[in-house]
């Protein structure tokens, strides 16, 4: 399956506000990437160009959201924007109980104080950084079971999010269905390069667990991203709404969480959901421990209408249909300059193939890393690595060596224009002409949790 750009999207929106860039010469990027100790979560983000490292809490809001923030009631009990957000998560999303969090991390430390005990064992479709330590943190075991082609970014699969029934089945006839408080599952899968999980391995996955009294648990960060590749690849679901979809997905699911920073459109919350009221009583009960009162954890009033607007205007056709295509119009563009992607072209951003376009650096040498700290010395573009680095160390104080060696475009919606992915793509094409010239990096800083997050690199002699 080629990946091909569909004629004529256009964005969904005029601009009516602009934010005024900094611009930088070479120089001065070299002076603040060494500053940074060539991590660039450690950037000053005025010093950036175009920024894509993340798509989380950096997408444009609308002016009906703006406007909502201005009916924030801010009164510590009863909210009516959280009874607002209830209403829009029930009746959109289909989940019957929800806590709101400060982000998706907050509702992640919540669901693993509740539902995990010590020796527990999690499957799921990939790991992402923050769900699986919470996992660990709780006393449990994260085990891997995507299907193959999720690891291998050369293939084309169009659901690399799928779990590989087999290997769950071994899982749990190893430790027991006993052990297994649920199953985790992401749409889209971030560090698989926002692949999809189809519809059909929901349902299998779904007639599996309930017959073993597992629940799913749905991380459902990009949720709607998922359902538009499910519109768009899956048979039977072409005439089906982006809405139906996502309320169909989650159908198959007894509870999620979400980072509202990212399909939702807004620049911070999450929540989360349940079906089942004994684990809504426990959570409800964690949450003003860690967060705020149940009402609010830990988020305003305005940013509560602000979550409740964006959930409605991200299940849009039109919406995503644009925001897809502005990613997939990168994604080619990387491929016509012969960029070495994750295929096929995900959903929130584009996925560079470190290990391809640094071959002569090990793992160790942290090729992901030091491509990104390349990018942005290159044109001020800044992204950022998903590999040894943000995979983390074992309990044993070994590295995690993933198959993908990374480096993640995001693209932040309702922000960039055409003209800026071609920039971004020219940018890439410059530092692959002289990748044979580029050093690898060493660690020399690093944190207990989360290395990704504030380790500091030294450029190799």
């Amino acid at each position: 399956m080629k990946s091909k750009i569909k004629s004529s999207w256009a964005e969904p929106y005029k601009m009516k506000v602009v934010e005024l860039l900094k611009m930088t010469d070479r120089p001065q990027r070299l002076k603040s990437i060494k500053e940074a100790g060539y991590n660039t979560f450690l950037l000053k983000s005025e010093d950036v160009y175009i920024d894509l490292l993340t798509d989380s809490g950096t997408s444009a809001m609308s002016d009906r959201q703006w406007a909502g923030m201005m009916l924030g009631d801010e009164a510590y009990a009863g909210s009516r924007n959280f009874y607002h957000l209830e209403k829009v998560i029930q009746t959109l999303y289909g989940y019957k109980y929800i806590i709101p969090t400060h982000q998706g991390r907050g509702a992640e430390n919540i669901l693993s104080k509740a539902l995990i005990k010590k020796g527990d064992i999690i499957p799921g479709n990939m790991y992402f950084t923050t769900t699986r330590l919470h996992q660990e943190l709780a006393g449990a075991k994260f085990v891997d079971v995507i299907i193959d082609e999720a690891h291998d970014p050369a293939s084309e699969h169009p659901f690399k999010g799928n779990v590989d029934m087999d290997k769950l089945k071994q899982v749990v006839e190893k430790y027991g269905a006993k052990r297994i408080p649920y199953v985790c599952i992401a749409t889209s899968v971030n560090m698989a390069g926002g692949q999809p999980i189809s519809m059909q391995n929901l349902k299998d996955l779904r007639a599996y667990t309930t017959k073993l009294g597992i629940r799913i648990i749905h991380d459902m960060t990009r949720v709607a991203e998922n359902a538009y590749f499910i519109q768009q690849r899956e048979a039977g679901y072409a005439k089906k709404s982006i809405r139906a979809i996502v309320k169909e997905i989650n159908s198959y699911t007894d509870g999620a969480t979400m980072s509202a920073k990212k399909d939702a459109l807004v620049n911070i919350g999450g929540f989360l959901a349940t079906n089942e009221w004994d684990v809504y009583e426990e959570a409800r009960n964690l949450v003003v421990i860690y967060e705020g009162l149940h009402t609010y954890g830990g988020l305003a009033g305005r940013d509560m209408e602000a979550m409740a607007i964006g959930i409605e205007e991200s299940l849009s056709d039109e919406h995503i249909r644009a925001r897809i295509g502005q990613v997939e119009y990168l994604g080619q563009k990387m491929l016509d300059y012969g960029i070495p992607i994750v295929l096929p072209i995900g959903g929130h951003g584009i996925f560079v193939d470190a290990k391809k376009f640094l071959p002569h650096l090990t793992q160790d040498q942290f090729p992901a890393q030091t491509l990104s700290a390349e990018v942005y010395l290159e044109a001020g573009v800044r992204t950022m690595e998903r590999g040894v680095v943000s995979a983390g160390r074992k309990s044993n104080g070994e590295n995690y060596y993933p198959k993908l060696e990374l480096v993640r475009f995001t693209i932040p919606r309702r922000v960039y224009t055409q003209a800026h992915m071609d920039v971004i793509a020219e940018s890439i094409n410059s530092v692959f002409l002289r990748r044979d010239k580029i050093k690898g990096l060493k660690m020399v800083y690093e944190p207990k949790y989360l290395r990704f997050f504030q380790a500091r690199f030294e450029r190799l002699k």
